[in-house]
């Protein structure tokens, strides 16, 4: 059981006394709101509703002295999901740099003669995670301001900024977005957007790499319709090319939807060729550069550092975390990263036991606990960043209301996989700000058989939505009690 003891103030190695607490059962008088009480919900009303007290466990402090308020087993070691994101943003701010930017470039190995490159053109990725196929065509358009249309050599592509990764989790879905490859040169988050069409008795089908201004067409991943019932969606590499199938059974009318790209090189290099060419900037086919060598013709800039993690813990972008987590440690596996971001939490913010299998969390191998995810969020690091990056998440006044909780702000990362779920950030009132973590997790529920993890398995929807509604449950009780 957890009493009122300071949970900051000494070192973070007393962390380890949380390890087995159980849920606080004192009476704490609620603060009056509007001239009346509130009264906090009990814990044990909130866990006879969602009926997941024993895969829970949470921890809240007063951010001012370090006080624990309540917290259960909060030295477990669960998956973190998503939430895995806020020690990536911390680690990469500390190793690259709120204002550093990721820059693509166009370079020449000679001369522009006649407005032909006298030499190669090389297409240099510098691991910006967000460059789409507008920017693309910002650079090719900066080329040819330049003068620049043609080349005498080839057009090559260099890529080899980041380590070249397949994918971030092989236990997950092979079609999922979300799961993408990874390379110093990225495009539309290295995705392909497929979309459908019924026309008679078959389909018309398009492979584009969509942008805001900018929708060309890809030939150089394809796509079959196959009659068959499953799987919805097979995937295999044609001499390193993506070719995909989709089960005639799975097609209605017409859609769409984003598929994950595996020689995201290729396809970066295919689409700067299409929409190089509207600027009147020819190339031949492209191939592949061994290194980054050559004069600067011409370059596209990322977003600074900081806006681009606020769009990471905004939109939870799993590429964006690997490519930032990535860059900021220097190592060559997704693994050895997040082995390096542990050590980094270690030595800079005092949080040791961690255990990281990416940066992003999509793995269910990466391990966190309500403490350590706590006090990642009580260091003077984050306490500089974080509650500008992360996004404000509603609290409503009452389960199944839509009115939000008045007085109260909280910001906050969650996370969610199959069976698993957390939420980490802060609380504000107008009295003082409190410091939280709640993790839940069924694990022996996420895998239902051997392989890949199902995309939508049977109950985890529903399961989904009981840890919300416990979550909402808590911060309504924790915002009442501050």
């Amino acid at each position: 059981m957890i009493g009122r003891r300071v949970f900051l103030g000494g070192a973070l190695s007393g962390l380890a006394g949380l390890a087995e607490a159980q849920a606080l059962t004192r009476s704490i008088r609620p603060m009056p709101r509007g001239g009346r009480a509130l009264a906090p919900e009990p814990l044990d009303a909130i866990f006879g509703a969602s009926g997941l007290r024993e895969h829970t466990s949470f921890l809240v402090i007063d951010a001012g002295s370090g006080v624990v308020l309540e917290g259960q087993g909060a030295g477990r070691l669960r998956p973190p999901a998503s939430v895995a994101k806020v020690p990536t943003a911390l680690f990469a701010r500390a190793r690259l740099g709120a204002g550093s930017r990721r820059v693509t470039r166009l370079l020449a190995t000679g001369p522009v003669i006649n407005g032909r490159v006298q030499g190669d053109l090389i297409l240099a990725g510098g691991g910006d995670p967000a460059l789409d196929t507008d920017g693309l065509a910002d650079l090719a358009q900066a080329a040819a301001a330049r003068g620049i249309f043609g080349v005498t050599g080839r057009f090559l592509v260099y890529d080899g900024a980041l380590p070249s990764l397949r994918e971030i989790d092989p236990t997950q879905p092979e079609h999922v977005g979300y799961n993408p490859a990874i390379a110093g040169l990225n495009l539309n988050f290295n995705r392909v957007h497929f979309q459908w069409w019924r026309t008679g008795e078959g389909y018309r089908l398009a492979m584009t790499a969509r942008a805001k201004r900018f929708d060309p067409a890809v030939q150089g991943i394809g796509m079959r319709v196959v009659a068959r019932d499953t799987p919805v969606f097979a995937y295999r590499s044609i001499e390193g090319r993506d070719d995909w199938s989709v089960a005639r059974s799975a097609l209605g009318r017409t859609g769409s939807r984003w598929l994950p790209v595996r020689t995201p090189g290729a396809y970066a290099g295919e689409v700067f060729r299409t929409v190089a060419a509207q600027y009147n900037l020819r190339l031949p086919q492209q191939g592949r550069a061994r290194s980054a060598q050559g004069r600067e013709v011409a370059r596209v800039e990322s977003a600074a550092l900081d806006p681009m993690l606020r769009a990471l813990l905004r939109y939870s972008t799993n590429l964006t975390a690997e490519a930032v987590g990535l860059a900021a440690s220097g190592r060559g596996t997704l693994a050895r990263s997040g082995g390096a971001m542990s050590s980094w939490l270690v030595n800079e913010l005092g949080v040791a036991g961690t255990g990281f299998a990416n940066h992003s969390g999509l793995s269910d191998e990466s391990r966190t606990s309500p403490e350590q995810l706590v006090a990642m969020l009580a260091s003077p690091q984050a306490r500089a960043a974080m509650p500008d990056l992360l996004r404000a998440h509603p609290v409503a006044q009452e389960a199944g209301a839509r009115a939000p909780l008045e007085g109260v702000e909280v910001r906050a990362k969650t996370g969610t996989l199959n069976f698993t779920r957390a939420l980490a950030g802060y609380i504000d009132t107008s009295e003082r700000r409190l410091i939280f973590a709640i993790q839940a997790a069924e694990l022996d529920r996420r895998y239902q058989g051997p392989g890949r993890v199902s995309e939508a398995p049977r109950g985890a929807r529903s399961w989904a939505n009981r840890a919300v509604a416990q979550e909402q449950a808590l911060l309504r009780r924790w915002a009442r009690l501050a």
